[in-house]
Order: C-alpha cells, then sequence, then structure tokens
C-alpha cells in the first residue's frame, strides 16, 4: 500500500506540474516526488530484513519497481545493512567505517554543517551514495541470500531506455525523477543517515547512539520516513515492520524505558544538537 501511494503521489504531482506549466508547480513537484523517492528508498529497507515477503517474487519485485529506478540494488544494500546490524559500530560495520571524519563529528560548526548539505543538494555525492549501498560479496559479514540473474539490472535499464525513447519521455523522466533523486534526495539521505546514528563515538551503546525522535505531525506528514526516527527500535527488534515501531515506542513509554536523555521533540530540536555557531 505504501509502495502504491508513493506511486499515485509521484504521478500525480508530475501530472499537476505538467498541466500548470508553471515553475513554482515543477519546483514542488521536484521536492514531493524526492520525498516519496525517500519513501521507496526505506521500502527497500523494510525489504532488506523481509518484512514484506519472503517470497522470492517480493524480491524481484523490490529490485525492479524500488531500487533498479533508485539505481541501486537490493542485494548490494543488504550486504551492506546487515553487516551493519551484525557488525554494529565494529571494524566490521561499513557504515561506522565510512561515516568518520569531520563530516560526521557532532557537535558541528553551523557554516560548515551547513555548507556540506548543499553539496548534497547539489549533487556533489551522489557517487559515494550509491558505492555506500553495495559492498563485495566477499568481504561482506552477511550474505545477502538473494541473487537476481546477472542480466536482470542491465535488461531493465535497456527496457527504460527503449520505454523513454519510444514514447519521448525523456524530459519528464530527467526533470522530474532524475533530478531530484541526484539532488534533493542525495539531502533527504544525508539527513536520514545523521538522524540515524551518531557515529562519532567508540564502542557506545545502541541507546547512545540512536537518537530517538518524536515528530510533529506535520514533519510526518511532509517528509514521511515509515517512522525511521523510531530507529533504536528496529536495531533492538528488527524483525518488527516500521508501521508497527510506535507500538512499540508506546509500550517502552509505559513501562517507563525511555530514557528521555536521548530523546528529541522534532527535527528543530534534534538539528539544534547537532550545530554550534562557532568551533
Amino acid at each position: 500500500m505504501q509502495w502504491a501511494i508513493a506511486w499515485v503521489v509521484i504521478i500525480g504531482s508530475i501530472w499537476c506540474a505538467e498541466y500548470l506549466h508553471r515553475w513554482w508547480a515543477t519546483l514542488l513537484a521536484i521536492f514531493i516526488v524526492a520525498t516519496r523517492q525517500n519513501l521507496l528508498a526505506l521500502l527497500m529497507h523494510e525489504q532488506t530484513h523481509w518484512l514484506a515477503s519472503r517470497s522470492k517474487w517480493a524480491e524481484y519485485f523490490c529490485e525492479l519497481l524500488i531500487a533498479y529506478p533508485l539505481l541501486v540494488s537490493l542485494e548490494g544494500y543488504r550486504r551492506v545493512h546487515l553487516s551493519h546490524h551484525s557488525g554494529y559500530f565494529t571494524e566490521n560495520d561499513p557504515d561506522y567505517v565510512r561515516k568518520q571524519g569531520r563530516v560526521w563529528t557532532f557537535p558541528q560548526e553551523a557554516a560548515y554543517f551547513f555548507r556540506e548539505l548543499l553539496r548534497d543538494l547539489c549533487g556533489l555525492s551522489v557517487w559515494k551514495t550509491l558505492k555506500s549501498k553495495a559492498v563485495d560479496e566477499s568481504t561482506a559479514l552477511v550474505k545477502a541470500g538473494f541473487y537476481p540473474p546477472r542480466w536482470l539490472r542491465p535488461a531493465f535499464f535497456a527496457a527504460l531506455i527503449l520505454g523513454l525513447t519510444l514514447t519521448h519521455m525523456w524530459k519528464i523522466y530527467l526533470i522530474y525523477w532524475l533530478l531530484p533523486l541526484l539532488t534533493i534526495m542525495q539531502l533527504f539521505i544525508k539527513w536520514g543517515a545523521i538522524s540515524e546514528h551518531k557515529y562519532n563515538l567508540v564502542h557506545p551503546s545502541v541507546e547512545e547512539s540512536s537518537p530517538l525522535i518524536e515528530l510533529r505531525w506535520w514533519e510526518r506528514l511532509l517528509f514521511p520516513n515509515l517512522n525511521f526516527t523510531l530507529h533504536i527500535y528496529h536495531h533492538w527488534y528488527p524483525t518488527i515492520p516500521a508501521f508497527r515501531l510506535p507500538q512499540v515506542h508506546k509500550l517502552f513509554r509505559k513501562a517507563g524505558l525511555v530514557d528521555d536523555r536521548y530523546v528529541f521533540h522534532g527535527y528543530g530540536e534534534y538539528l539544534r544538537s547537532l550545530i554550534v555557531l562557532k568551533t
């Protein structure tokens, strides 16, 4: 249902922008499409843990209708992500190893922080993002468990190129899909990673390294994220699907198990904890 709604919003936004034929409508559609591309990426994350279905056909569905359109692959991302879970914040965690240095050290000078976000918005981090979503199979701590035929991915892009050419839809694809994917979507990916964990820590607990952000209703509406800001529960209970994480949070609250030192009320409060006016 989430996948279907996302595509309805994407297609509807593009149609409205083309119908209105105004620059502001085009910019708005590009932004909305990027938010739904991010949602699709989070659905891929769900299937990485086989939370949609363990069927082989669900794997093909995710590859062809979610991962490949986002220029990544489910099998590659699964190797990275499951290694992140099993080797959490160790040398066997590819996310932890990659996300080191000044860019991932917080709190951070405001000017530097926003300059790096601007780089992402301008598409200067695309190659790093794509590279981070796949690791060599021989070095992966966790095997993917799903290996589509080698011809599937090139066949998908060949069919895409042929379809866009025959339908004269290259302009639509470049403006309303590829442009948001390479720019605004990269900004969402960076912010999602920053909201997911604090990487400049040594051997922390999951609780210390995973901020818990309680979003306001309008934040959930503008930036739908499948409850990703309740990420700590995903690491404790990775077999629980995203739509049930708010229930888990309520149970923890009721039992008095939430440590408010690591809780933030909205993105704004979390952002203020990340930046300083001077170093």
